[in-house]
Parts: structure tokens; C-alpha cells; sequence
């Protein structure tokens, strides 16, 4: 793949970015640097390598469930002074 100004301009146009002069100059060395970094990866073997859809192994991180004391109505109401007849009291709903 031939990179050039008018690549650049093309994906600079995709991005919905206004490059000037200056930045095209700057931008277009990388660019090409990227490119040959990535084309890099055409030459791995990767003969016999089963596909990974998922890079970051999954597991289960929460806790396992288990039945505990809970507060009471009286405990839980304690510590806030939004409170009417028994129950927590939250801003107006219009």
C-alpha cells in the first residue's frame, strides 16, 4: 500500500478533521510508520493458533451469595434525618 498525501488527505477527510500544511507534514511520517508496523504482523505465523475473540480472560469476580443479618427498618432509618411515617423521604416527583 502506497502511502502518500493523497491517502492522508483521505483519511483526515473520513475522520472529519481539517489538517493544515504543517499538519500534514507532521502526520504523514507517522502515518507511513503505522502502516509498516501493521504489515509487520502479516508475516507471524499463526499456523495451528485458534482465534481469540475474547483477548482478556472472563471470570467471575463478584462474591458468592450467601444470607446474612440484615439492617432493620428502625437501624436503616437511623442514620438520616429524610424520614416520614417508617419510610425514607426523597425530593418531590413532578
Amino acid at each position: 500500500m502506497e502511502v502518500d498525501r493523497k491517502l492522508l488527505e483521505h483519511v483526515a477527510e473520513v475522520a472529519r478533521l481539517k489538517l493544515n500544511e504543517e499538519e500534514t507534514n507532521k502526520f504523514l511520517p507517522q502515518l507511513k510508520e503505522a502502516l509498516e508496523f501493521f504489515s509487520k504482523l502479516k508475516e507471524i505465523d499463526t499456523e495451528g493458533v485458534k482465534p481469540s475473540f475474547q483477548p482478556v480472560e472472563l471470570k467471575n469476580v463478584m462474591r458468592e451469595d450467601r444470607e446474612e443479618k440484615c439492617l432493620s427498618q428502625d437501624d436503616a432509618l437511623s442514620l438520616t434525618e429524610h424520614k416520614k411515617d417508617g419510610y425514607f423521604k426523597g425530593p418531590r416527583a413532578v
